[in-house]
Order: C-alpha cells, then structure tokens, then sequence
C-alpha cells in the first residue's frame, strides 16, 4: 500500500465539516432549531426527514447558498463563513441542487462551465470544454453532445448534467440534494458507482433522498431531521428501513392498496392505437400504437424505465404532445383534436412530471397557483369573485394537505412536496372525471406520499375518478393500482393485476432484477 493509501484510511471516517448549533428563521417560521451535524471524510452521509423538515435549507447554509441566523460552521477544525457558493466552492464544497438550477436557453457545455470558464489566449477555450464535457458525460454513462441545448434533453438528462456540473469543480466536499429524483434505475446505478469512485478518492458525501431503501445502500452514516430538528443519528450498521421511518413520521407509513368494496363504472377514458412520433428522430416513434381503457373508479400505473414512453403517452392524451395515430376518448367523445383548455373543461387534467417548469407559475402566489386552472369557476367576463376564489384555494389546502403560511405565501417558501402538492390540488379543483399523474411522487417523502396516494385512493372510491399514474417505482405499482400496465420501448410490453411481483414488473420492462 502506498503512502497515500495508507495516510486516505488513516483519516477515513474523520469529521472534515461541521455545523454547529446552527439556526435560520424566515419571520416567524423557525426552519432549523439549533441542529449540529457532520461530515465525515471519504464517507456518506445522508440526511432523512419529511418536506419541511430542514434538509435543503441546512444543505444551502453549508453550501454558502444562505446565512443562518446563528451557529458555526467548522472546516477541518477552523470557522468559516460563506457568504456565496463562489466562497464554498473554493473550500471545496459543492451543491446539487433538488430543483434544477440549469439555463434552458444554453447548450450543455456552457451550463457544466458557467462561471467557470475555460479561459486561453485567445479568449474562452471552448474546445477544451467541450472536451471535458463530453468525458464527464461518458463517466455518466450518458452520450449526450455538448452542444444539445439543455430544453431539448428530457428531465432525467438534465438531471446528469446538474451532477457532471457539480462533478466538474472537483470538489472535496459534494453535497446531492435528491440527486435521484428523475433518474432510472440504471441511471441511479451509474451515480452509486461515481459515489463509490468518488468516496475511494477521499471525496465526502452528504446525500438527500425521500428513496429511502436507495439511499441505504450507500450510507456510512444517517441523520434525521424533523421540523427543523436533529432527532436521531446513527451508522449504517445500526440502522435499518423502520429505524428511518420511525424517526422521520412516527409511524410506519404505506402507500395503501387498491380501494375496494364498490363496483366500477363504464370506460370513462379510451385510447385506441396512440402512436406519438420522436420530434428529434424522424421516423420514429416514442409511443407506439398503443391502446388502453380506465374504468370511472378505477387506478391504472402505468410502469417503465426512463425513455419507455409513459411521460410521453400521458401528456399526448391531456393535449401536451402531437398525436401522429389513434383516438383519445373521452365518456366515447373523440377528444384529439381539443386543446388543453378543452380537455380540463371537459373533465381531464394532467399533473407533469416537471412541477417547476410545467406545473407552477413561480412569480404567483400558493393561492394564486392553486385557483389558477379553476379561474372560470368564479371569473364571469371581467369581473373575478374573490371570495369564491378564497373558498377554492382553502378547500385545496385543506384537501391536499399543504403546509404553508397561508394563500399569500410566496410558491418558492414551499418545501419540493408542499409544491408537488399545490399542482395536484390546482388540477383537483377543476372537479376531473379522469386524472393523470405523471411520477406524482417524485421529490415527496414518505408521510407525504401516503397522503397524495389516500387522496387518489378516496376519489377512486368516493368521486368514482378514473386514475392513471406513471411511476418508476416498483413499490408504487404494488400499492393502491388496480391494473399495473408495463411499458418498454413505446408499446405495453405487459399487464397485470394488484396481485403482480416486483420481479414480473421488473422483468416486464428489460428491468433486472437486483436481489
């Protein structure tokens, strides 16, 4: 073993930054109450807790993203103050965030080095950029150009630029907020073993993730906020599933099963032969005639790995996406050709995968937000009632259980699940007969997520709402569907009742099973 081998593992596990008693209020909302943390050298450590907990908001102080309001920070034994990322980047600390912070209108090289640029004789050395860029793309496994301008890449993709960003300052210390949350299976895959690459490095790691059984197969050590609260720590080896869970909620939370004990209605949505062409392939198709009824009262996930089709399939049928072949029926009414706005009118609403470009207005308030697609329900000509306007926003809230200051409070005060929410509520309160979802869960803990499926559960039940969901979780499937379609490479590649196996599913999709 060489001498800086053996001088890596004799400072493996040590303490390399430290916060100390750290606090941050906004008003009279105390986000952090004096929380002491730490990070250990070339190690994992992952921070749990529900959506308002304090996690992104401790991460940024550490980041230099924002000040607290009191405590220290200490770096290998010394305080430090950062008042911006520049100042934490040059001590070797970096952020990825759970919102993607990423500039739509730029290519993926300058997005990797903005800020930072390359800079010769001649002026920015935009080869050598793209260089770097495309080999950090290969250590990604993900083959993308340079010079793809980042709005064309799908979520997931943008999501491995934001990491080949934060990869690239070669940081000491790399902080990864939700890092997963767009990813697929194999792409997680591929970041686990940069993990493991980057910790054998000495790198050291705090790691976010509402995917719990994820995130314990790369933990050294956990920690656990509630309400801003640090309430439990613990090794990897001392923990376990119901140990996270414990301490996050209180309870063991589940995601429910199949609502039952009431009979189905007729075909309230119909898609016959939807062929959905690849805008930048030409030729081919991403949806490829597929055809598929959901039953007023009944809840249908439709499961597949990235690129399999279901983001695509789902915002064809609410209007989003060009339709080269089939029909999309509504209560047996030919609804293709509709706009969005005809389609909510007439009782179908999607829920998008990506909240922050497709599902908010970020300059609008909570409330705002929430009564933004019910306008006509208390808009006559020029005139709005506010105070029916005021009914529909609490009703949301109440409903769909979102913790904020009030209707007033700015959308961005909002934890990723408390904004998750408000889209799923905007769209609950236009009164839908068929409800779309595409990855409804993702950026939502666990005691969030077992409401929103109670919620889809209830109105199933009790509304007699067709449902249809897409996730990439094999344990969502599992929960409240009646029928679990499985899609692959455009077309449904199987389906299967509530009594399905993870490994069917998995294996349905090309997916391998990991034991």
């Amino acid at each position: 073993m060489n001498e800086q081998a053996v001088s890596q593992d004799a400072a493996l596990g040590r303490v390399i930054l430290s916060a100390h008693n750290i606090a941050k209020s906004f008003g009279n909302v105390h986000a952090l109450k004096n929380v002491n943390f730490d990070v250990h050298y070339g190690q994992v450590t992952t921070l749990f807790g529900e959506n308002g907990a304090g996690k992104s908001t401790l991460m940024k102080i550490l980041s230099g993203v924002m000040q607290p309001s009191s405590g220290d920070i200490i770096l290998e034994g010394e305080p430090v103050h950062f008042s911006s990322t520049t100042e934490a980047q040059r001590q070797g600390i970096s952020i990825i965030h759970q919102e993607l912070s990423l500039a739509p209108n730029l290519n993926v090289r300058d997005n990797v080095f903005m800020g930072r640029e390359i800079v010769g004789k001649g002026g920015v050395d935009y080869a050598e950029e793209a260089r770097q860029t495309r080999q950090l793309m290969e250590e990604l496994d993900e083959p993308i150009d340079p010079l793809t301008p980042v709005e064309d890449l799908r979520l997931g993709q943008q999501q491995i630029v934001e990491i080949a960003r934060a990869l690239s300052v070669d940081s000491r210390i790399l902080i990864m907020d939700e890092p997963t949350s767009a990813l697929s299976a194999s792409e997680v895959e591929v970041l686990f073993r940069v993990i493991r690459d980057l910790k054998s490095r000495g790198v050291s790691l705090v790691y976010i993730s509402h995917h719990l059984e994820e995130a314990l197969t790369v933990t050294d050590h956990a920690v656990v906020l509630r309400d801003g609260a640090m309430t439990a720590y613990a090794r990897r080896e001392d923990i376990d599933l119901e140990w996270i869970v414990r301490n996050m909620v209180g309870d063991n939370f589940d995601l429910g099963s199949p609502p039952d004990g009431y009979a189905m209605g007729e075909a309230v949505l119909s898609l016959e032969g939807i062929t959905v062409p690849d805008a930048s392939v030409p030729g081919r198709a991403v949806v490829d005639d597929v055809s598929l009824s959901v039953r007023a009262g009944e809840i249908v996930c439709i499961y597949g790995l990235m690129g399999a089709g279901r983001t695509e399939l789902l915002e064809s049928v609410a209007g989003r996406g060009e339709i080269s072949a089939g029909r999309v029926l509504l209560h047996g009414e030919d609804i293709t050709r509709l706009s969005i706005a005809e389609r909510i009118e007439n009782g179908l609403v999607l829920v998008p995968e990506d909240r922050q470009r497709d599902g908010l207005v970020q300059t609008m308030s909570v409330g705002e937000n929430l009564s933004l697609a019910s306008i006509g329900a208390f808009t006559k000509g020029l005139l709005t009632s506010r105070g029916r306007e005021r009914q529909v926003v609490q009703a949301s809230i109440s409903n769909v259980h979102i913790k904020t200051d009030g209707a007033a409070a700015s959308i961005g005060s909002l934890s990723g699940g408390n904004q998750q929410k408000v889209v799923i509520g905007k769209m609950m309160a236009t009164h839908p007969r068929v409800v779309l979802l595409d990855e409804p869960s993702r950026g939502i803990d666990i005691g969030a997520k077992a409401e929103v499926f109670k919620l889809l559960s209830e109105g199933a039940a009790q509304q007699g709402l067709a449902v249809v969901f897409s996730t990439s979780e094999v344990g969502e499937c599992l929960s409240i569907a009646h029928r679990i379609v499985v899609m692959s490479r455009g077309r449904v590649a199987a389906e299967f009742g509530a009594d399905a196996t993870k490994e069917e599913i998995m294996a349905a999709s090309g997916e391998a099973v990991v034991a």
